[in-house]
């Protein structure tokens, strides 16, 4: 068994999460990271994509999540970490980050984020 972590680095989407209308209505840029603990022996010793994570899968599941809209960051993280756990029931360990960007606070901010792990 060897342990490694795959990562999906800022993943970038523009969706329509949030309480406000205006939030519903104009949408926002979120970025997504991903960390997935799982063994990786057997795909770092045959090369074959059939052995490793389909990281495309993975992406497509993200996206999935990210066009049902939310009212909070909150409920989207945990869907996207459920959605993983139920596709790849082989893996130990996920992290999920989401940051909405640009957050409407009534002052400059680059992100606000919501990190869960399972």
């Amino acid at each position: 068994m060897q342990k490694g972590i795959i990562e999906l680095e800022e993943m970038e989407f523009y969706a329509y999460h949030g309480c406000f209308k205006e939030e519903q209505v104009v949408g926002n840029r979120f970025m997504v990271n991903i960390a997935i603990q799982l063994d990786v022996k057997t795909p770092s010793q045959t090369d074959s994509i059939n052995d490793a994570l389909n990281y495309v899968s993975v992406y497509e599941l993200t996206k999935k999540e990210i066009n049902q809209n939310s009212h909070l960051v909150e409920h989207l993280t945990e869907r996207i970490l459920n959605a993983i756990h139920q596709e790849f029931n082989y893996v130990d360990w996920v992290r999920v980050k989401v940051s909405k960007m640009n957050p409407p606070m009534g002052g400059q901010m680059k992100a606000v984020s919501v990190t869960m792990q399972r």
